[in-house]
């Protein structure tokens, strides 16, 4: 099996996979960096006094500003990368016969797919790391960061955890569609799943007692959020990270952030039925795997 995972870590390289999502990653931190200073120029400008309260509440919402806009890119950048990193893992080998010369060495159907899917998820969750310190040290450099050791630990298990999800999902495919069939089912599934966030973060600056038409609107999005729960789980990261139920009522978040703020924060049960999720699809891309005709 560690053949199998420094082989799925070599072939990423050898595909410049890797290569150019740190290119594109270097430029956006380029970007992120002038934004990020733009919107922290008034904390250092003598606008506010560093004694005042006013002063502590500008602190969060600008640095709470600036990661807003990070992990939004951030969340887009994990999930492509671990889609498009190991969506053509099964059916595209199968078509070049690679697949059929591996398995007639003595290496199990189940060690060589778990060793494909540990080299995918501990690669995508290496890059998730490094973006997330980066993210996290741009916000530092012009308005500080909100929460504490805690609710940055919480937060980070939180936005690595989309990597073996996508990636359980990604392989499942590949043993069903091929794949060109499989690339765009995954991205329509999570252009499905950031919809349904878009959804439930403008039904919710709406007051839905007086708006019956939201209501079914939401069902959708709690339905697409139930099929692809990657935005949500960002949802609930930007929440721990932001710490938004114990300032409820000190700031507003949502309508402070708009489309890049938290929307409806996903409950215990929704990361219960997340993890559920991805062991359910990692089993059934197992079995599904070795009743494959290669």
């Amino acid at each position: 099996m560690i053949t199998i995972i420094g082989s799925t870590w070599k072939e990423l390289l050898r595909k410049r996979v890797m290569l150019l999502t740190l290119l594109m990653t270097v430029i956006f931190l380029f970007a992120f960096w002038f934004v990020a200073k733009t919107i922290g120029a008034s904390l250092h400008d003598g606008t506010y006094n560093p004694s005042d309260v006013q002063y502590i509440i500008a602190v969060y919402e600008r640095s709470a500003m600036i990661l807003s806009l990070g992990f939004f890119f951030g969340s887009f950048v994990i999930a492509f990368l671990s889609i498009f990193s190991s969506f053509s893992v099964i059916a595209g080998e199968a078509e070049q016969g690679v697949l059929q010369a591996l398995m007639t060495r003595p290496l199990s159907r189940l060690s060589w797919y778990m060793g494909r899917w540990i080299g995918f998820v501990s690669w995508g969750i290496g890059y998730a790391a490094l973006l997330f310190i980066s993210i996290l040290l741009v916000a530092w450099a012009h308005a500080g960061i909100p929460g504490d050791i805690v609710s940055l630990a919480r937060s980070f298990a939180l936005f690595i955890f989309v990597v073996p999800l996508l990636v359980s999902l990604s392989m499942l495919g590949s043993c069903h569609f091929s794949s060109t069939g499989n690339g765009v089912l995954m991205t329509m599934l999570y252009g499905a799943g950031w919809l349904g966030g878009m959804i439930e973060k403008v039904a919710g600056s709406v007051q839905i007692d007086q708006n019956i038409a939201i209501k079914p609107l939401l069902t959708i999005a709690g339905i697409m959020s139930l099929v692809m729960p990657a935005d949500s789980l960002q949802n609930r990261m930007q929440a721990e990270l932001f710490a938004v139920n114990e300032l409820q009522g000190l700031v507003n978040i949502r309508s402070l952030f708009g489309f890049f703020g938290v929307g409806q924060v996903p409950s215990n049960a929704f990361l219960m039925y997340s993890a559920g999720y991805m062991l359910v699809m990692l089993l059934l891309g197992l079995w599904s795997f070795r009743r494959k005709d290669l």
